[in-house]
């Protein structure tokens, strides 16, 4: 596997997740959120809970998976070392938390459905978040999205934002921060296959039937979804289903979505250059050309969007 000494997140990092980001740090009440969730409600809990509730990976605890982290965490130069937990929960999911303390969790029920190259795939993915330092603004997006309805403005002041356009924006935000993550684990993976085959499994894969599953049924899956965009009505639906169509928002895109970004990445040249070794380093400029910022007219589309979304999703509640 290569190692990527001094990368900086910028080398890799997806030009939509920097334009969500700006997008979102940009809307009225950001910084109030901001500064109520540092107030109450910061990383310490969810690490005290994990640290009570699941099994801290360590070299004689799941010394495998350890071993696959260690390894991801050098080539990946993430510094200092995350912690990692496997927790008791059949749901397929593995996510990672924490600034001050990042940490990294993985769920039973993924660990029984990947073999060990595609667990290695998601580890990446996960450091590829904390690499980025997406992790305090998905706990931001958490906290918001589950309690800011029901706070109130009488407690804290937040009542107002899910209508104002704030909490779309989280979740466009955290869409657009997987494809970064994506290309994090493709990185140290250094193939395109098991980054693949994860999200095929993560998708609708079995233990008993992973057998009867084909990579390069689920790639033709892919092309044809993105081949719906051809009539626009397929568009608008994607639209919906994203933002609460059917009752609640997405968090994730499409596994068939993201193969698509990372396909189209894996055959860039600056996937290439990285690769050889001309990337962006942590605090000096590196060889490969990176906007630092995203672009006011961007950041603008993006903030139509948003208001777009909301007056969508209002006409379909009021029918």
């Amino acid at each position: 596997m290569p190692t990527y000494t001094g990368i900086s997140s910028e080398a890799f990092r997806h030009p939509l997740d920097r334009e969500a980001e700006e997008a979102l740090r940009s809307l009225p009440g950001f910084e109030l959120l901001a500064s109520k969730f540092v107030e109450f409600i910061y990383e310490r809990p969810q690490f005290v809970y994990h640290m009570g509730n699941s099994i801290q990976v360590g070299p004689r605890q799941y010394p495998t998976l350890y071993g696959i982290f260690r390894e991801c965490v050098r080539d990946l130069d993430v510094y200092p070392e995350p912690t990692l937990f496997v927790s008791q929960n059949p749901v397929v999911n593995a996510y990672s938390l924490g600034k001050e303390h990042p940490y990294i969790v993985i769920n039973t029920g993924l660990l029984d459905i990947l073999n060990e190259t595609e667990i290695r795939s998601v580890i990446a993915h996960e450091l590829g978040h904390i690499k980025c330092e997406h992790t305090i603004l998905i706990q931001m997006a958490i906290w918001a999205i589950n309690f800011a309805s029901t706070l109130g403005e009488m407690t804290m002041g937040l009542g107002n934002l899910i209508g104002s356009g704030l909490i779309f924006a989280f979740y466009e935000w955290r869409r657009k921060a997987e494809l970064s993550a994506d290309r994090a684990s493709l990185l140290v993976m250094d193939d395109l296959n098991p980054v693949m085959y994860s999200m095929m499994k993560i998708a609708g894969g079995s233990h008993q039937f992973s057998h009867e599953c084909h990579l390069d049924e689920f790639i033709k899956q892919s092309e044809n979804y993105q081949e719906l965009d051809d009539d626009n009505l397929n568009q608008l639906y994607k639209f919906l289903l994203y933002n609460g169509a059917q009752g609640m928002m997405l968090s994730h895109p499409f596994p068939v979505e993201r193969l698509s970004y990372l396909r189209e990445w894996a055959v860039s040249r600056e996937y290439q250059q990285i690769r050889a070794g001309n990337y962006a380093r942590a605090g000096a400029q590196g060889s490969v050309p990176v906007r630092s910022e995203s672009s006011s007219d961007e950041a603008e589309r993006l903030r139509r969007q948003i208001e777009e979304l909301q007056q969508q999703i209002d006409r379909i509640k009021s029918k």
